[in-house]
């Protein structure tokens, strides 16, 4: 009962294209009416209360290692030249996906949200200094099109799928193929937490 508009996968700033192309799905999604951009990644864990297959509600976020999706001319229909970033995540919004988690029994953890430029992953010193910085959890996604959407003033939600601890947590060397393994095992349950918050959210607004 709730129109959605549902993009599967995302392009990254690491694979060349420029920022503005990366954040030009979120851009069209609000110019298509959307009101409320609900985002959704794989990410490594900092903090160590964090274990791989965790969920988790994105309550900030830290973006000044990747170039903003706001440099350059300034679209005046789009939004102001400097909007401001106090409440990225929707505190009304993270409430509904908070009070979905305990009504399904899906345990949910909350923490800032970092953006890195990518491809590699992360050196253990780069994990540490993240850590020091106030970050739980880090990616190659997602900050910017937050950015982008508030510019616009579309209301922002998150969750990220904790797919493995960041380098240096663990003895093992990261893969790629461990964040795949990770986001396959709790699919049916990111699904129902993704699927239910927005039905819940359709409901209150």
């Amino acid at each position: 009962g709730v129109k959605v508009a549902v993009m599967q996968g995302r392009v990254h700033y690491y694979e060349g294209y420029p920022m503005t192309d990366v954040v030009l799905p979120a851009r069209l999604l609000g110019r298509m009416g959307a009101k409320v951009l609900f985002l959704t990644n794989a990410a490594g864990g900092i903090n160590y209360t964090m274990h791989a297959g965790d969920l988790m509600l994105l309550r900030d976020q830290i973006t000044c290692f990747v170039p903003s999706p706001l440099i350059g001319p300034n679209p005046g229909d789009l939004g102001p030249r400097f909007p401001d970033m106090s409440r990225v995540y929707d505190e009304e919004l993270a409430g509904i996906i908070r009070d979905t988690a305990a009504r399904c029994a899906i345990p949910l953890k909350e923490g800032v949200y970092c953006q890195l430029t990518g491809p590699q992953f992360e050196s253990p010193a780069e994990i540490r200094m993240l850590r020091v910085l106030g970050a739980d959890a880090v990616g190659m996604s997602t900050a910017v099109e937050a950015v982008a959407a508030r510019h616009m003033g579309m209301r922002v939600a998150g969750v990220s799928c904790i797919s493995n601890l960041g380098c240096g947590m663990t003895n093992a060397p990261l893969t790629s193929e461990e964040v795949n393994e990770t986001a396959a095992r709790v699919a049916d349950r990111f699904t129902q937490l993704v699927t239910e918050s927005i039905r819940a959210i359709g409901a209150a607004l």
